[in-house]
């Protein structure tokens, strides 16, 4: 195999790198017709403005023309001309790293043959080093470039379509990297090159994101360009240039992240390994009416997006009201790009592959964030990024809220606001955040909520504690959030319209007051290796909502690490985000342990505030959780860079690795229990109902769907969503006043039937009741009435009989009332 060096000078020849003012490498391939003059001009404006000593180095990439002639012809004019070869076509890549490795200038200057960008735009890039740059890359796609001769119209267009794909891929922040004209500081530029690998078109991309990862700057200039004819690039390069990239892509991973990966999606396949045993028929216990309402989503969906029909409302449940998709956690983020996994497989397997691979998404969002922003050591980042995807609160939604678990676009837009107090490149990174705001909405409000409430704390923490640096932040952050409003506003338009004032949206839910206990600051999850699902239980709303349970170890541990890394200021935001989202926790009333009394709580006004009065307040604890991640990592990454020295440090070291396992390991999460779900009816699964329920009419199952009874919403899935149901499982309006609610508006029907089935006592039914009875059926626009064996079975059998005045039929295993005709 050729070597990609050139051979060594000889012992007496050229001197050492460094000693040359400039070295000005000139890549050629068949280049006879118009060499020549360029030579020259190089050769004229370093002789007159450029520095006292310089060498032109010539590498002829195997042209079976006169390049070598003349190169040589100019070389014995000049002896600072100097002329390497390649027996062989390698690419401009090899030739121009064949150049660089062999210049020994301070600064060495790469330029094409044509010299489309003229020589005497040298002094534009020279001026760039001597501020600071590393490297100064001319452009013609910025507002101060000028273009003289145009190349044809679609070759522009394929060149501006290849810059948004290279910024995209490889090299971010530089709009024009293929132009040939650059200088580089020489001893970064050698060191550059010599690690490269592409002998392509693609050279330059793999050069610039080489110095971008050593944090060595790069200064794009606007220059002055010509289009020369007889180009080299064809339609071919193009191809070739997208290869390179995904070679530069793929050999950009680290090592450690495929790996880091796979573990995270081992820890989500082993929590939800009883759902991947059987994912048509196992069910997570501590879900309750949950995972059936999230797979009615899924399933809904889907049938609206197969049938092209409005994905922001339905009538298939609370028929004929319906139901504000928009206003309801039907995530349709992911629920329309799965909705062809879900029509081939079923909501079931959607619904574990959304947490399973959303999951996992997360933690791996977070620790790519980590990684890139806070911390160097990767295992550092890993730690954090699991913490932040698998801490208890985590968990706990992980049963049965998806919105609140599958979180991987949060750390993305935290990014890429982090990009924007940069600075860099306000509207680019703008448009990004606006369009990530934008899907978010689509997976989730209230978490998007909670997140710019976490937000906006650390940013008056870290204002706070560093008041310049936030300053400095700000003006380019805030036109940042501008871009991306005016991005994000009118593609929310609609969506948002139809959610806050379309059919069926409410305001406010009614949820009462719901801040967390202080202890379940210090105690430990159901779900955790240390937890006590009694103690949790007392503590919390239910086995979904335990928002805190951080366990005292790890909020000791928290303490102390703030306190020891006091000096950085983001260690003190970071300490007072978390804080307050703690005590914004705990709701209007804080109580006092141990006593019967408590302390008014900052919740009172928060809560008073538009959007808030619909968050339940014990889930702000959950911000605590990135706060604690990063806390972490940025500790665990501290430790790994100071190496102990003698016994007291290594005992330290000790300690301290002891104290992180003492406050994690009782966190870890156990494996959600699943059971087998209740089987679909004959009725349902053989298809009987179609006997009895015309098209676009409802069949009542009994009782009538509620929050606590959703049985009937897994019967309309299997049946092809062929029948509608009256009442459900979702939020909706109540009142004049449109108050939020869970589940349907109550009926007298669907009242005395609950009622029956609670107390297992046939109703009374008088002529009045039958009216009302009546009147449901008819605004239900019902065909029949459906009882599957259950509970209190006999009463509600009776009470039907009674409210219809007629035996029913035994049809598939349930009895069965046709009231096509009215009652």
């Amino acid at each position: 195999m050729t070597s990609q060096n050139p051979p060594p000078p000889p012992a007496d020849g050229p001197p050492a790198a460094g000693s040359v003012g400039l070295s000005v490498v000139v890549p050629a391939y068949n280049e006879e017709d118009r060499l020549a003059p360029s030579l020259k001009a190089i050769r004229a404006h370093l002789d007159a403005e450029g520095p006292d000593t310089w060498e032109l180095i010539v590498v002829d990439d195997g042209s079976t023309d006169g390049t070598a002639d003349v190169v040589r012809a100019a070389a014995a004019e000049d002896p600072r001309v100097r002329l390497l070869g390649s027996p062989a076509n390698r690419g401009k890549g090899h030739a121009v790293r064949t150049g660089v490795l062999a210049s020994r200038g301070r600064r060495v200057l790469v330029t094409d043959a044509d010299l489309a960008a003229p020589i005497a735009e040298l002094p534009l890039l020279t001026a760039r080093l001597d501020e600071g740059a590393a490297a100064a890359v001319g452009s013609r796609a910025l507002p101060g470039s000028r273009i003289g001769i145009r190349q044809h119209a679609l070759r522009e267009a394929l060149g501006r379509a290849g810059a948004g794909v290279i910024r995209a891929l490889a090299a971010p922040g530089v709009r024009d990297t293929q132009c040939g004209f650059k200088l580089f500081e020489g001893d970064r530029a050698r060191i550059a090159f010599a690690a490269s690998r592409l002998n392509g078109w693609a050279f330059d991309v793999e050069i610039l994101r080489f110095f971008r990862q050593r944090g060595w700057a790069v200064a794009e200039v606007p220059v002055r360009w010509d289009h020369r004819p007889g180009s080299k690039v064809r339609a071919p390069a193009y191809a070739a240039v997208l290869g390179d990239l995904v070679r530069l892509r793929i050999r950009a991973v680290h090592p450690a992240g495929p790996a880091i990966a796979g573990l995270y999606l081992l820890l989500a396949l082993f929590l939800y390994g009883g759902l991947w045993a059987a994912p048509n028929a196992a069910y997570l216990v501590d879900s309750a009416s949950d995972q059936q309402q999230w797979e009615w989503f899924f399933a809904v969906t889907a049938d609206n997006v197969a049938h092209l029909r409005d994905p922001f409302f339905t009538d298939l449940q609370n028929h004929p009201y319906g139901v504000n998709l928009m206003a309801n956690t039907a995530m349709l983020g992911v629920s329309v790009p799965l909705a062809p996994l879900t029509l081939a497989l079923g909501p079931h397997v959607t619904w574990a592959v959304v947490l399973t691979g959303g999951v996992a998404a997360t933690a791996w969002a977070w620790y790519r964030l980590l990684a890139k922003r806070f911390v160097r050591a990767r295992w550092a980042a890993a730690l954090g990024g699991g913490f932040c995807a698998f801490a208890p609160p985590m968990v706990s939604h992980g049963t049965a809220h998806p919105n609140f678990a599958v979180l991987f676009v949060i750390p993305l837009i935290i990014e890429r606001a982090l990009r924007l107090c940069e600075g860099r490149r306000i509207r680019r990174d703008g448009v990004i955040l606006g369009l990530l705001l934008v899907y978010q909405v689509f997976l989730g409000e209230e978490v998007l909520l909670l997140a710019v409430t976490g937000l906006l704390l650390f940013a008056f923490g870290y204002a706070v504690a560093a008041p310049a640096a936030a300053r400095a932040a700000a003006g380019p952050l805030l036109r940042g959030l501008g871009v991306a409003a005016a991005v994000a506003v009118p593609l929310l338009a609609v969506p948002l319209y139809r959610q806050f004032f379309g059919a069926q949206s409410y305001h406010s839910v009614l949820h009462g007051s719901v801040g967390n206990n202080p202890m379940a600051l210090l105690e430990f999850a159901t779900r955790s290796l240390a937890g006590d699902e009694h103690k949790a239980a007392a503590l919390s709303l239910n086995r979904t909502e335990e928002n805190a349970f951080f366990g005292w170890p790890l909020v000791l541990l928290a303490t102390v690490l703030v306190v020891r890394m006091r000096r950085r200021p983001l260690v003190r935001a970071l300490g007072f985000t978390a804080l307050a989202a703690a005590v914004l926790s705990l709701g209007r009333d804080i109580p006092l342990p141990g006593t019967v009394h408590t302390l008014p709580g900052p919740w009172r006004v928060v809560g008073e505030l538009p959007l808030f009065e619909s968050v339940i307040e014990s889930r702000t604890a959950m911000v605590c959780v990135p706060a604690l991640g990063i806390l972490l990592a940025l500790a665990c990454d501290r430790a790994a860079a100071r190496r102990p020295r003698g016994d007291r440090e290594q005992s330290r070291r000790l300690l301290a690795w002891a104290a992180l396992a003492a406050a994690l390991v009782p966190l870890l999460p156990t494996p959600y229990r699943t059971v087998e779900r209740a089987p679909v009816p004959a009725f349902v699964a053989d298809g009987h109902w179609r006997d009895h329920v015309r098209p676009g009419r409802t069949l009542v199952p009994v009782p009538v769907p509620d929050p606590g009874q959703v049985a009937a919403l897994d019967w309309q899935v299997r049946a092809d969503f062929g029948f509608a149901l009256p009442g459900g499982y979702f939020n909706g309006p109540y009142g004049p006043d449109r108050r939020g609610i869970y589940g349907p508006v109550p009926t007298v029907t669907s009242e005395l039937l609950k009622k029956v089935r609670e107390t297992g006592r046939t109703a009374d039914v008088d002529e009045r009741t039958r009216r009302a009875f009546g009147r449901d059926l008819a605004t239900w626009r019902a065909d029949a009435i459906v009882l599957p064996p259950q509970d209190q079975g006999a009463p509600l059998r009776e009470t039907l009989q009674r409210l219809t005045g007629r035996a029913p039929e035994r049809v598939g295993g349930v009895w069965v009332w046709d009231v096509r005709d009215g009652v």
